[in-house]
This record gives structure tokens, C-alpha cells and sequence, in this order.
């Protein structure tokens, strides 16, 4: 089949009605009833009839693109160039082609009501905006080229038969043949058939579909004079035209009628220069010209009836037909031998300006689905006006002005292996459409037709491929990647859509599949990366941590968690349902990796164990909780501070400023509130429970970090200049067991390492501060953690700090509490089941308040430049929950006004030196 593919877009010319709506043919159904889910439950429009109905919008151009301008001009240009042997060969490659694309096509249209827009249709709706916009074009340009090309074949047919020759002979001549011939000539007479089909377009499809009835007709009773022809024809010397430049050999040819030295004289290839463009022959450069007189993909069951035909034409010209002089050199030769010489320049006539018509038409109804579709903005809104009965009449200018520009290419033959090529890409697209549907296993995916598989579409695919790199592998390259130009092009713009995307079928498909293999038992030490949840009271206050956290999960799992508090049992329905798109946009305006997960709880503590027990699939749960610090630090909203780098955005575009307006409009979190607010009913989370969590944390074998003062974290300021990132691996709560090489500090090393190994973060110096006692072996020391940083591949500069005044505070504190709880247990005697709780390690009872401030100002004094981030060890909390409000304590006094820090307990190994 022909550019003019009628099922492929039948509906670009068939499916408008008085109104000038579009309407569905198979469901009389208006357009927006099937597109918008809201229509459903719409009365369906008042139904009128359509200005093309099936036979005359559907079958009649089917029909007709089996009898194009091929089997008129460039048969015998085929098999004088190919051969019997290698035409057939021809064929059946293009019948394999249409024959996989056929498959896939059906199984696409009856799995759902076309739309206006045929191919870029099918194409949009299944793989997506960006996909199918790219291939919209294509099929647009595919068109545009082959409308112009049936012009250049009726301007060629008229030349042929009216055109003076170019030699100035009159051996040839005869008193019909009065057109000046030459390249601006052509290109006069292109223009002037051009306009007429536009005139017919303008006015509308409707005067288009009746006069293909007639032409039809025509065809059909030409195409019979040929093939009688061949048979009652004698012996016939055919003058060669004279526009071919005879000089380069002889003006005659014979038609020998049947005979067998003429059929073995055929049956072999003998490729030579084309006369119209001077280019040498090949088989990809004729299958390209070839090609646009197949049936096409669409035809269905007039495809057996196309082969038949071509075969048959091709084995009657063998048989009787000169090549070295007559096939090769004349390609309207069809014209000398037939009963009557009119007849076949009526048939190319009537047939090439169907053929250029229903091009054009094609084009200019693909381009206004496409604008339709809004996915290039404003560059196509133009083409988006139609007249009072529908017709799309920028659309159809547009068309003609690119087709005006194709005409100058000047040749049929020229142009042939573009349109070629064009098609071909948007039949690939087709099989690859069908391919993607049938990989995703999606439930939606029922067609009715089911004769097809995923290796029909791959062939289709692989077959469209190779003959695309033969015909011209610089146009097949550069047709792909203009294709994939656009295809960025659209996803830049990310235009709204609801058709769904073939990508999220086919990555939920492979990713179910991944996490089934990805075994939690085969874990290793080697392969740990930081799976974190992040708990998030109000994402307004919290900008900065998001972006951090983002900073150190190394390609692992990052989940911003947030409990709200309620009872699902007093509630009409789930409130977290509407939250969902604001932190998906939040997401996607801080630029970060992250899933969200929301969850309703009676309290914080209980919500963050939801999380922690269901956050994540398989292999791939959270192994690290985050928490900001429970302190008084009244917070912010970073998302309407106009001196943050995020912020928020009228609809309009333009940027909010105001900070008492509380309703953002891209991002619906309730407001910030003073203290440690809890979502939207404003209440509290205690102290207790806040450690509670911590404490749950770790008997569940997560690993916990809390972070402070990341409240007007920036990371673009903080980044500015010389950068540290200080570590401090040691628990400085308990300076008696002081050790840099167990679980938790290791664990935080490790961390500190992975933040320093991203992109923003390359340039900060790690400074890893190590805490001596005068008498013990500094050297000895320093030598043994410069070895250990050596052999888990770190880079950091030991920097060494004396704490002896500050040893001597706590040891001063130790002497005091000793001799109290001698004195109470004499008095006591008896211990109860909370006393028994005290005797497990307890930090609280080993700190004073002074040791925590002399240390706190240790950290403080050890640098003149405060670094970017600082790492703490953060030890488990106590065993005896009524110490939970002072082990808080202790934390605020020792990371108070230190900057952005972050007090990290690890329970798991994350480090290994072996292989």
C-alpha cells in the first residue's frame, strides 16, 4: 500500500461531522466521551450522521492505494532494473514487512476506539506523549514527502506525454507535445497541481471522497485494458521519449509480445543508471521506489490481492517486454502498448492526484491531532483552528507550504527512498507500540485480535530496520535521530497528558521482576549502600535536610516517611490519599530521588514502626532512620523564603514572596506552627516518645542518625570556599570506654566517606579529630588510625585533640556519684524491678551537664572556620526509660550551637577491607 494508508488514518478524513466534532465510527461516540474518564456519565451527544462513511472513507482509498503511481511509472523501471528473480525477492521482503506490521496494528485497533490522528494515534496512546509525539511527526513529514512525490509522478506523466523534447527533436515529436520541458518548468506545473489539490482540501474531505469513487472506477477499467493489452497487442516498435537525452543511445524499442528468449532475457538483475536522475541503481535504492506502490500496513485482507496484482504485472512485462531498452529507458511505456493510448494516461493521471490528495489530506489531519495534543506548546497552537464544518484549514495550509518545499527536489526517484525511509520508521514504531503492550502484561491489554506475538513484532521491527540502513543509511540515521531530538524535545516541555505511558507498564514489569531476584540472604557487607527513611513533620521547615539526606543515600533506597495522627474508624475517608501529589511535586521541584510514604497513626512513635516495618519491597527496605532533633528551634518555611534557592511559584509563574501567604499553590502543606508540631491538628510530640523511637529504632536493627540545625541548611552557601566535614568518632559520652573501631564509629566514617564522594561534595576535606589524654602514646595512636583510614580506602586528615581538663570533669563527677549511690544503697537495701534497670550501662548517670558543656566548647574552639557538617557518635539510649529525658538532655548540651550536625548510632557492619 501507498503513503496514503487509508486504515492508518481513516479516521483523519472520516470521522468528522456536521458539527464539526470528532467522532468515533465504530461507538458514534464523541471524541472527549472516550478520552476524559469524567464523560463517562455524560449523555452521549446527539448523534449525526458523518460526512464519510466506511465504504467511501475506508474502502474505496484501500482499494486505491493498491493501483498507485508504481504500477503506472516505475513497474518496469523495477523489473528492468531487479530481474524476475530478484522483484519477486522484492516483494516478498515488503509483503513480510507489511504482512508483521499488520499483526500489530490490528492487535492495536481492537483493543480500543481509534481516534483522529491514525497512526500517531495508536502510537501516542501506547507508548506515551514523548514517543508518540516524535513519531506524530514523522508520519507528518512521511505525508508531506509523499504527496509531494505523487506530484512529481503526474508531472513526470504529463511531460511524457506533452512535454517538448529536451534534444529539440522532432523524430519523437508529435503535435501534442507542446509543454516546455526543464527543471523550473517541472516545478511550475508541481505548483499548479499542488494548488488544485489544495483548493479540494480547503474546501473539504467531502468533495475529495466522491470524486474517488469515479477515479476508482477509472483505475480499475484501465488497469483491465493493460492487463488485455499484453494479450491482444502484436509486435510493436515503441518510440523512446525524448526528454531522456537520446544521445546516449538508441530512440526505439520493441514490444515482442510473448516469448521465451524475452522472459530469459528478464529474469536476471542488470541495474544501471536511472535517466531521470543519473544516479546507479541498486536493490535498496529501487525497493525504496518500490515500496510506496505496496498495499501498505493497513490493507488487511486486500494485501493478497496487491501481491497477486504486482506479480502478475511483473511476470507479463518479462515475457514481453525489451529490458535493455524499453524497461530501463522508458518508464510510461505502458501508454505505447496499450489498446488505446489514453487510457493509461487517464489511469496515471486520475490516480497520482488521488494519490497526492489523500497525502495531503493525511498531513494536515495529522498535524492537527497533534496540535491538538498540546505536546509542542505554542509552536503548533496555530494549527489547531478549523472552519464552521470542522475542517482544520491552517492545518492543510501549513501542509501545502512543506510540500511546496519538497516539490523543489525536481525527481520522483529522488524523494522515493525519504518517503520510504519515513514510513518504514513509523511501521517500526508501530511493531515496537505492540511490542511494548505485549512485554508490559498490563490486564488492560485484551485485542480481540490474537494472532499475532511479541516475535511478529520483533521481526516487523528488525525488518524495518534493515531495509532503512540499505536504502540510505545517512537518511535512516538521520531520520532517527531528528526523531530522537523531538523525543527529548517533548519530554523537556513534559506536556499533561492522560493517556498513561507504555514506560511505567514495562518499568513496573522489569522491577517487580528485579526485586523478586534481589534475595535479602545474599547480602554482603560489600555491596551496602544507605537505604534511608526520613521522617518529615512538615516538608515547609525541612527543605534543607530533604536535600542533605539526598546527598549521602549513594543510590540506595531514600523514603520521606510522615505520620499524621488520626483514626481511620471516626474518619469518612483516608485523609493522606489528596497529600500524595504535593510530596511527589516536592519531589520533583527539589530535583531529589526519593518515594514518599505517608501513614495514619494514633501516635508518632506508633506511626514511625508502620514505616519502619512496611517501608520498602523485598531487598530493598530502609536501613537507616533519620529524625530532626526534638529541641525549641522555632521553624521556617524554606519553601516561601525568597533567599532560599527553593521556592515556591504562583500559576501564573511568578514567584511568591509574601510570607504570610500560607496556601501555596503548588505545594498544600498545612502551615509551619511553633515548636514540634505533628501534622494538621497542631499536636505535640513529647520527649519520651521522641526517644522512644530512637530506642525502637535500634531494636529493630536500624541504624539511626539525628540531625540538628539543618533548619536554614543551604547547600550552595555551605559549599562556597574552603570546605570541611568534621568526624568526631568517638562516644564522647562515655570517655572512659573512648574506642574508634566499633560498629558506630565505623558506621559513621563510612557515612562521612559516601557524602564525600558526591559530585557537590568532591571538593570538602574530611578532618577526623582524635581525642588524647596526656600519658598514653599519641604517636602510637594516630599511627594506628592512619593505618585503619589506609585500608578502608578513606581520605581524611587526622587532626589530634587534648581533653585532659575535660577527662578531669567527668572523673571529678564519677568520684560525687560514687559515693552518693554507696550512701543510697545502704539505706535502700532492697533493689525493685527499676533499680535493676540501672544497672545496665547507663550514659546519663556518667555526664555531667559541665563535662557536656566543656566538650561541647571543644567543638566548638577547634576550628576558625566552622565546618560544612559535623559527624557525632551517637550512643544507644539508656536501658531505664526514665532516664530518657535526661540522655535528650545530654544530646542538646553537646551538639548546642555546633551548625548543621548529625549524631549517628550504627547497629550493622558497612565496612570490610577484603576483596
Amino acid at each position: 500500500m501507498s503513503e496514503r494508508t487509508p486504515l492508518l488514518h481513516y479516521r483523519l478524513s472520516a470521522s468528522v461531522n456536521e458539527s464539526g466534532e470528532h467522532r468515533d465510527t465504530r461507538t458514534g461516540r464523541d471524541e472527549d466521551e472516550h478520552r476524559s474518564p469524567a464523560a463517562v456519565g455524560r449523555k452521549p451527544a446527539s448523534k449525526q450522521p458523518p460526512k464519510l462513511n466506511i465504504f467511501f472513507g475506508v474502502v474505496i482509498p484501500t482499494l486505491l492505494s493498491m493501483f498507485s503511481v508504481v504500477v503506472f511509472l516505475r513497474i518496469g523501471f523495477v523489473v528492468g532494473q531487479c530481474g524476475l528473480y530478484q522483484t519477486i525477492a522484492m516483494l516478498l521482503v515488503a509483503y513480510f514487512i507489511i504482512s508483521m506490521t499488520v499483526l500489530s496494528v490490528c492487535a492495536i485497533s481492537t483493543n480500543g476506539a481509534l481516534d483522529a490522528g491514525g497512526a500517531y494515534y495508536m502510537i501516542s496512546r501506547a507508548l506515551g506523549p514523548e514517543f508518540g509525539g516524535s513519531i506524530g511527526i514523522m508520519f507528518f513529514l512521511a505525508n508531506v514527502c509523499g504527496s509531494a512525490l505523487y506530484v512529481l509522478g503526474l508531472v513526470e506523466a504529463m511531460l511524457t506525454t506533452f512535454g517538448v523534447p529536451e534534444d529539440g527533436s522532432s523524430l519523437s515529436a508529435s503535435r501534442y507535445m507542446v509543454l516546455p520541458t526543464g527543471y523550473w518548468w517541472s516545478l511550475l506545473y508541481g505548483t499548479v497541481i499542488l494548488l488544485l489539490c489544495v483548493l479540494v482540501c480547503l474546501i473539504g474531505a467531502h468533495i475529495y471522497a466522491k470524486a474517488t469513487f469515479l477515479i476508482f472506477i477509472i483505475v480499475i477499467v484501465v488497469l483491465g485494458t493493460i492487463f488485455i493489452s499484453f494479450f491482444i497487442v502484436p509486435f510493436r516498435t515503441v518510440q523512446l521519449p525524448g526528454h531522456r537525452n537520446a544521445s546516449i543511445g538508441p530512440t526505439s524499442a520493441n514490444f515482442t509480445g510473448f516469448k521465451l528468449d524475452t522472459l530469459m532475457g528478464n529474469v536476471q538483475a542488470d541495474y544501471t543508471v536511472d535517466y531521470t536522475t543519473g544516479v546507479m541503481m541498486s536493490f535498496a535504492t529501487v525497493f525504496a521506489v518500490m515500496f510506496n506502490g505496496c498495499t501498505g500496513i493497513m490493507a488487511g485482507s486486500n494485501m493478497s490481492g496487491g501481491a497477486i496484482k504486482l506479480n502478475g504485472v511483473q511476470l507479463l512485462l518479462c515475457c514481453t517486454e525489451e529490458r535493455t531498452v524499453l524497461l530501463q529507458q522508458d518508464y510510461g511505456f505502458l501508454t505505447d502498448i496499450n489498446v488505446w493510448h489514453p487510457f493509461v494516461t487517464i489511469g496515471v493521471y486520475s490516480s497520482t492526484l488521488s494519490a497526492a490528495m489523500s497525502n495531503l489530506i493525511g498531513a494536515s489531519r495529522v498535524l492537527y491531532a497533534l496540535s491538538r495534543d498540546d505536546l509542542f506548546g505554542r509552536f503548533l497552537s496555530p494549527a489547531k483552528h478549523t472552519s464552521s464544518s470542522g475542517n482544520p484549514w491552517v492545518s492543510v495550509l501549513i501542509s501545502w507550504f512543506l510540500v511546496q518545499l519538497v516539490l523543489f527536489s525536481g525527481k520522483l526517484n529522488t524523494i522515493a527512498s525519504i518517503v520510504t525511509i519515513f514510513f518504514l520508521l513509523v511501521y517500526a514504531a508501530v511493531d515496537l507500540a505492540c511490542l511494548a503492550l505485549e512485554w508490559a502484561s498490563a490486564p488492560n491489554f485484551r485485542p480481540t485480535f490474537r494472532y499475532f506475538t511479541w516475535h511478529t513484532c520483533v521481526l516487523g521491527i528488525i525488518g524495518c530496520a534493515i531495509m532503512m540502513f540499505l536504502i540510505n543509511a545517512i537518511y535512516a540515521s538521520a531520520s532517527i535521530a531528528f526523531m530522537l531530538l523531538l523525543l527529548l524535545l517533548i519530554h523537556y516541555l513534559s506536556p499533561v497528558s492522560s493517556w498513561g505511558c507504555i514506560s511505567q507498564a514495562l518499568i513496573f514489569h522489569q522491577v517487580r521482576k528485579y526485586l523478586l531476584m534481589l534475595d535479602v540472604r545474599k547480602d554482603h557487607v560489600k555491596f551496602w549502600r544507605p537505604q534511608v527513611l526520613l521522617m518529615v513533620s512538615n516538608p515547609r521547615c525541612s527543605v534543607g535536610l530533604i536535600t542533605f539526606i539526598n546527598d549521602i543515600k549513594k543510590s540506595g533506597l531514600y523514603v520521606l516517611g510522615h505520620v499524621q495522627l488520626g483514626d481511620l474508624d471516626v474518619l469518612p475517608s483516608d485523609p493522606l490519599q489528596s497529600q500524595y501529589d504535593s510530596w511527589l511535586s516536592l519531589v520533583d521541584h527539589l530535583n531529589i530521588k526519593a518515594f514518599v510514604n505517608l501513614t495514619l497513626a494514633d501516635s508518632v512513635r506508633h506511626g514511625v514502626q508502620h514505616l519502619l516495618f512496611i517501608s520498602g519491597l523485598g531487598g530493598m527496605r530502609p536501613n537507616t532512620l533519620v529524625l530532626g532533633f526534638y529541641d525549641d528551634t522555632p521553624p521556617q518555611d524554606q519553601l516561601q523564603d525568597s533567599a532560599l534557592p527553593i521556592c515556591s511559584f504562583s500559576e501564573s509563574g511568578a514567584q511568591v514572596d509574601d510570607p504570610e501567604n500560607q496556601s501555596d499553590p503548588s505545594f498544600h502543606f498545612p502551615p509551619v506552627r511553633g515548636g514540634v508540631s505533628v501534622g494538621r491538628d497542631g499536636k505535640s510530640l513529647g520527649p519520651q516518645e521522641y526517644v522512644c523511637i530512637i530506642a525502637d529504632a535500634v531494636k529493630m536493627l536500624k541504624n539511626v542518625a539525628l540531625v540538628r540545625y539543618f533548619g536554614q541548611f543551604d547547600r550552595t552557601q555551605a559549599l562556597q570556599g574552603s570546605v570541611f566535614v568534621d568526624v568526631w568518632p568517638v562516644n564522647l559520652l562515655r570517655p572512659d570506654s573512648a574506642a574508634y573501631v566499633d560498629t558506630c564509629s565505623l558506621f559513621l566514617l563510612q557515612l562521612a566517606c559516601i557524602l564525600n564522594m558526591t559530585r557537590a561534595w568532591q571538593k570538602a576535606k574530611l578532618r577526623l579529630f582524635l581525642c588524647v589524654e596526656e600519658g598514653r602514646s599519641l604517636k602510637g595512636t594516630e599511627q594506628k588510625l592512619k593505618h585503619l583510614l589506609k585500608d578502608l580506602r578513606m581520605k581524611a586528615d587526622i587532626c589530634t585533640v587534648p581533653w585532659d581538663s575535660q577527662i578531669a570533669l567527668h572523673w571529678q563527677r564519677q568520684t560525687r556519684s560514687g559515693k552518693i549511690e554507696e550512701m543510697e544503697s545502704e539505706e535502700d537495701g532492697v533493689e525493685d524491678d527499676k533499680e535493676f534497670a540501672n544497672s545496665f550501662p547507663s550514659n546519663t548517670s556518667r555526664v555531667s551537664d559541665e563535662y557536656l558543656q566543656a566538650v561541647n566548647k571543644l567543638i566548638l574552639d577547634q576550628t576558625l572556620r566552622p565546618p560544612a557538617v559535623r559527624f557525632l557518635y551517637l550512643p544507644r539510649p539508656p536501658a531505664d526509660t526514665s532516664r530518657y529525658h535526661d540522655y535528650l538532655h545530654q544530646l542538646e548540651l553537646l551538639t548546642r550551637n555546633l551548625g548543621p550536625t548529625l549524631l549517628i548510632h550504627g547497629v550493622t557492619p558497612v565496612i570490610t577491607t577484603d576483596l
